[in-house]
């Protein structure tokens, strides 16, 4: 049974929220404004609260003397449910495919279909901060790298395709004050989601960890950044090819849609940790439809011919597509490769359309 509902959590009047044994899965975005309490704090208050899942990374400190808290991965243990009656998600998803929320969540509908289970599941849904653009290739989840839906969306199109029957309730983003209050970017869901920036660079940039080249991981711009130490003889490669500066239309990594300008930093932790290195801030153009996808595989395969100590690390797997991972190695030109990812694209709107629960569509930059 699936419903979508335009009323509050808190208003909801089935007999399982209110004297069902209810367990949590949120993170430290799950605090609303109009009560100025994260929402373990307000259901506790109710005294049928026994359990909060947390991702890693989510609360620093404790979360309640009388509650058991759960860290948990890319999935939740299933005897770690067995008892209870009604599970409750507020997480805030990022929009891509490499997010950890959106495999838990896979994971944990499949679960849940797979043994049979009666545990009602409320999902509070929220504003998806990178927006109903869409990106990329759908990999072996069938997501494509940046996606255009909600986190209620991808709960409503898993629980479809796994031909889920146990009760699952969205709970609508418009119904809660948060979604009126904050931008979704408020409080980070990850420490390195650090604001409305990020989120026109991660679906692209994530591709950095899988290889050698730091994405700005433990600086102050993380995915809007990227270097290694090996980068630093790039600094005269526009002198030495004739180019006039990062941006000149004609040089290999240029895109009319984002400003390039050469940089260095100085990582505090991750890859190359107190080291300096060299490479590319990344500058938003307000109002411009920007492709991180397709940059991002320009710009990897430029930093892999133009320096020698360049390694791909994991990329397979993080790409998980073979036509795409053909192109940085230098195999296939752009134009075949773009072609594909347009075809692509065309499929995943067509498919995710019909679980759109908003009146605003996904949509494609042309």
């Amino acid at each position: 049974m699936f419903s979508f509902r335009t009323t509050p959590l808190l208003e909801q009047s089935d007999r399982t929220l209110s004297g069902g044994r209810l367990a949590l899965l949120c993170n430290q975005v799950a605090w609303h404004p109009d009560t100025g309490e994260y929402l373990f704090e307000t259901l506790e208050r109710k005294g049928n609260l026994v359990k909060v899942f947390m991702p890693e990374h989510s609360f620093y400190g404790p979360v309640s003397d009388h509650l058991e808290a759960v860290e948990v991965g890319s999935e939740i243990p299933w005897e770690e449910l067995e008892g209870i009656d009604a599970l409750i998600i507020e997480l805030q998803d990022v929009g891509s495919r490499y997010s950890t929320f959106t495999q838990l969540l896979w994971n944990l509908i499949r679960m849940l279909k797979e043994k049979d289970a009666q545990i009602a599941v409320y999902l509070l849904d929220r504003i998806n901060p990178s927006g109903r653009q869409i990106e990329g290739t759908m990999g072996s989840i069938g997501l494509p790298q940046r996606h255009g839906l909600t986190f209620g969306e991808l709960a409503y199109l898993f629980y479809e395709e796994a031909n889920a029957k146990f009760p699952m309730h969205i709970i609508s983003a418009q119904a809660e004050a948060v979604n009126k209050e904050l931008m979704p970017w408020t409080i980070p869901p990850f420490t390195d989601f650090a604001g409305l920036f990020t989120s026109h660079f991660y679906s692209g940039q994530c591709l950095w960890m899988g290889t050698n080249v730091s994405y700005g991981h433990g600086t102050t711009r993380p995915f809007e950044q990227f270097g290694a130490p090996f980068m630093e003889p790039l600094y005269d490669y526009n002198e030495r090819h004739g180019f006039h500066g990062w941006n000149d239309p004609a040089n290999p990594i240029a895109n009319p849609d984002i400003r390039i300008r050469w940089t260095r930093f100085v990582p505090a932790y991750g890859i190359h940790a107190g080291q300096p290195c060299f490479g590319f801030q990344l500058m938003f153009i307000p109002g411009v439809s920007y492709h991180a996808l397709n940059h991002a595989l320009r710009l990897i395969r430029f930093v892999r011919e133009e320096c020698p100590e360049f390694e791909f690390n994991g990329m397979e797997r993080l790409l998980d597509d073979e036509a795409l991972m053909c192109y940085l190695k230098g195999e296939v030109d752009w134009d075949v490769t773009s072609e594909y990812i347009k075809v692509e694209e065309q499929k995943w709107l067509r498919k995710s359309k019909k679980y759109a629960l908003y009146d605003d569509q996904p949509w494609r930059v042309k």
